[in-house]
C-alpha cells in the first residue's frame, strides 16, 4: 500500500511539474521564437521593425475573424492563425504602441454590426449561408481609420506589406503631397488637328482620388518643400535649372516616379509653328547617369512573344505589332510588392533600361521583355504603315530587356559644381528612391482602359493593369523609407514537391502502359479481322483453332498488362506511404531519441564532474 501511495503521489507530482513547466515556459519565453523557414517567413523584416520602433502615438487594431463559421475550411483557418500570429508579433515589437483586439463576430450580434460599420467585407459561406468576416480595422489617436476589408488567400505574399502600410498611413502626421510635371496633356486640352477638346486622362483622375496633387511648371527651378513624391511624365527638353531641382529633390529624400520614352506616340502637341514635333523622345541622361542607370538612346524594344494584335484597317485581319507589347505576369518581378500581383501591362514603343558599370546604386528590374526580343531604331516607327514588316525583320537576340526598374541606394549629385546662378547644394545621399519606366504611352487611355458614358457619368473599365501599377507605385513611394524597404514574402503553405514528383512519374508510366495496351488491342483486333476474312459465310460462326489461340493470347496479354498497371498504381501508393513513414519516423522517433540521448549525455557529464570534484 505504501509503495502504491508513493507511486500515486509521484505521478501527481510529475503531472503538476509538467503543467507548471508549460505555464512557466509560456510566460517566460512568450516572446522567444526560432525561425528555421527558408525565407524567414515568421520573422518581421527590418523595415517593419523600424516602422514599429518609430511609432509616436498608440494605434488600436481590431482583428475580425469568424472562427466558428470556418470550422470546415481548414485552409482558411490556417491562414487566419497565421494572420493573428503576425499581428501579435507586431504588438510585441511595437512596445506598447499597438493594441490588438481579436473579435469573433457572431450572426446578428453587436460585433457583426461593428464590423459592417467599419467597412469590413462579409463573404457568404455556401454550406449554411453564414457570413464570414476576416479583416482588420485600425484607428489612431485622431480618430482616423484604415481598413483591410478581407484577407484574401491569394494576397498571402503581401501580408506583411499590407499590415505595415496600414500602420504607416495612420502614423503619418500629414498627408503627403504629390507633385506632377508632365510633357503630355494629362489634364486634357484642345486638339488643333481635330478641332475638339481633349478629355482629362483617366490615369490622372484615378490619381486625384488617392492623392493631393500639385501641378508643377515645366520650367520650375525648385521643388516645393511640402511635395514629398514627384511624378514625371515624358520630361521633354527640361531646362538645366529644372533638372537641378529634381536632382536636389531626390538627394534630399524625395521619392520619384518617372516615365521616359524613346518614342512617345501620345506626344502629338503642335509646336509654335503649328507642326508636329520631330523629336518625340524624352530622357534625363545626366540625372540617370548620376543614379547609375541609362536608357538606350533612340532604341525601342520589339518583342515577338509579347507582340499585341492590332487592326490595320477595315476589312483587314489584325496583325501582331512587335512594338506594342502585352507583357504577362511571368515578365514581372514576383518578389517586389509593386508587381507581384499584376496580371498584364500594355506598353507602346518602350525603351531599354540598363545599369551602368560601377554604379553604387542597386538596379532592380521590375519588368522585362521575353527572350524573343530585339531593339529597333525609334525612327523606324515614325512612318510605320504595316507592323507586319517589323515582325518580318525581327531577329531575337535572346536577351530579356528591362522596361521598368527600381533604383535605390547611395547616389551622388549630377551637378557637383552647381549651376549658373545657384550655389552647389547637396552632393550625395545615402539612399535614394526612384522608379523609372521606359514608356509614357502606357498611361494613355487607349493602352489600358475603356471609358463609357452613362447618363453623363464616366465609368472606366480597365482591360490592363497600367493604372494599378501607377497607383501602386505612387502609393508605395509616398510611404516611409521603412515601408519602401519591405518586399514580398514567400508562401507559408509549402507544397509536397517530392510527393508531386512521385505522382507525376507514376502517371507518366501509367500512361505509357495504357498506350501499350491500346496498341496491343488494335493489333489483335486487326489480326482477328484478317482471320475472319477467310471464313465461309455459309458456315456457322465458329472460332477456328488459330482464332482460339489468338484470342487466348490476347486475353493473356490483356491480363498481363492490367497486372502491370495495378503494379504501377501500387508502387505509386507504396512510394508515397514509404515517404510518409520516413517522415513520421524522423518526427516521432528520431527527434525524441536525439533529445533523450542529449539529456543522458548531459546528465552523465554532470555526474562525472561531481565525482571529479568529490575526489
Amino acid at each position: 500500500m505504501r509503495r502504491l501511495m508513493y507511486s500515486s503521489v509521484g505521478l501527481v507530482l510529475i503531472a503538476v511539474a509538467f503543467v507548471g513547466f508549460n505555464v512557466a515556459s509560456n510566460s517566460l519565453f512568450k516572446n522567444v521564437q526560432l525561425d528555421f523557414t527558408e525565407q524567414k517567413l515568421y520573422t518581421l523584416s527590418d523595415g517593419t521593425q523600424q516602422l514599429l520602433s518609430e511609432l509616436q502615438e498608440p494605434i488600436r487594431l481590431q482583428y475580425f475573424y469568424s472562427n466558428k463559421a470556418t470550422r470546415d475550411v481548414p485552409m482558411l483557418r490556417h491562414y487566419a492563425q497565421r494572420v493573428e500570429e503576425l499581428l501579435e508579433s507586431y504588438v510585441r515589437m511595437a512596445d506598447g504602441k499597438l493594441e490588438l483586439e481579436v473579435i469573433d463576430p457572431q450572426a446578428f450580434s453587436a460585433e457583426e454590426d461593428r464590423a459592417t460599420a467599419l467597412g469590413l467585407q462579409a463573404v457568404p459561406l455556401e454550406q449554411d449561408g453564414a457570413q464570414l468576416y476576416f479583416g482588420l480595422a485600425a484607428e489612431n489617436q485622431q480618430g482616423e481609420q484604415q481598413v483591410i476589408p478581407f484577407f484574401a488567400l491569394d494576397q498571402e505574399q503581401l501580408l506583411e506589406y499590407e499590415l505595415s502600410r496600414l500602420i504607416s498611413r495612420l502614423a503619418q502626421t500629414e498627408q503627403p503631397v504629390l507633385g506632377v510635371l508632365s510633357g503630355l496633356p494629362l489634364n486634357g486640352g484642345f486638339d488643333m488637328q481635330a478641332g475638339q477638346p481633349l478629355p482629362t486622362w483617366t490615369i490622372l483622375q484615378e490619381i486625384r482620388q488617392q492623392f493631393q496633387l500639385e501641378s508643377l511648371d515645366s520650367d520650375i527651378d525648385l521643388i516645393p518643400e511640402h511635395v514629398k513624391t514627384l511624378l514625371l511624365v515624358h520630361p521633354k527638353n527640361l531646362s538645366q535649372a529644372t533638372q537641378y531641382a529634381i536632382d536636389q529633390f531626390v538627394l534630399g529624400g524625395g521619392k520619384l516616379l518617372v516615365f521616359v520614352d524613346p518614342y512617345s506616340e501620345a506626344d502629338t502637341q503642335l509646336n509654335a509653328q503649328g507642326e508636329m514635333p520631330a523629336d518625340k523622345s524624352s530622357d534625363l541622361p545626366d540625372l540617370f547617369k548620376a543614379w547609375g542607370v541609362r536608357m538606350l538612346p533612340g532604341q525601342v524594344v520589339g518583342d515577338g512573344a509579347y507582340a499585341m494584335s492590332v487592326g490595320v484597317g477595315p476589312q483587314q485581319r489584325a496583325v501582331r505589332h512587335p512594338g506594342w507589347l502585352t507583357v504577362p505576369q511571368k515578365a514581372f518581378d514576383q518578389s517586389d510588392v509593386l508587381t507581384s500581383q499584376l496580371s498584364a501591362l500594355n506598353l507602346a514603343t518602350a525603351g531599354v533600361l540598363e545599369p551602368l558599370e560601377g554604379a553604387q546604386t542597386q538596379f532592380t528590374a521590375l519588368l522585362r521583355s521575353s527572350e524573343y526580343a530585339m531593339p529597333y531604331s525609334a525612327q523606324r516607327f515614325a512612318m510605320l504603315q504595316d507592323p507586319a514588316q517589323l515582325l518580318a525583320e525581327l531577329e531575337p537576340t535572346g536577351e530579356r530587356y528591362v522596361l521598368a526598374a527600381r533604383i535605390s541606394g547611395p547616389a551622388k549629385t549630377a551637378f557637383a559644381q552647381g549651376i549658373e546662378g545657384r550655389e552647389a547644394g547637396l552632393q550625395s545621399a545615402e539612399h535614394i528612391h526612384v522608379i523609372i519606366v521606359a514608356d509614357s504611352d502606357m498611361l494613355s487611355d487607349r493602352m489600358w482602359v475603356n471609358v463609357q458614358d452613362f447618363f453623363g457619368q464616366s465609368y472606366p473599365q480597365p482591360f490592363a493593369d497600367n493604372g494599378s501599377f501607377t497607383i501602386n507605385a505612387l502609393d508605395h513611394l509616398s510611404g516611409s523609407d521603412a515601408l519602401i524597404s519591405i518586399r514580398s514574402r514567400g508562401h507559408f503553405n509549402r507544397p509536397f514537391t517530392m510527393v508531386d514528383r512521385l505522382q507525376r512519374s507514376a502517371q507518366e508510366r501509367f500512361q505509357k502502359k495504357e498506350q501499350e495496351l491500346q496498341s496491343r488491342l488494335a493489333a489483335t483486333e486487326e489480326q482477328l479481322f484478317e482471320l475472319q476474312q477467310g471464313l465461309d459465310p455459309a458456315q456457322d460462326l465458329e472460332l477456328t483453332a488459330e482464332q482460339q489461340a489468338t484470342l487466348q493470347r490476347f486475353q493473356q496479354e490483356k491480363l498481363h498488362v492490367r497486372k502491370e498497371l495495378r503494379e504501377v498504381r501500387y508502387q505509386l501508393n507504396s512510394d508515397i506511404e514509404s515517404l510518409g513513414t520516413t517522415l513520421k519516423f524522423f518526427n516521432i522517433g528520431v527527434m525524441p531519441i536525439l533529445l533523450t540521448f542529449s539529456l543522458v549525455l548531459l546528465g552523465l557529464s554532470r555526474r562525472i564532474r561531481r565525482i571529479q570534484i568529490a575526489d
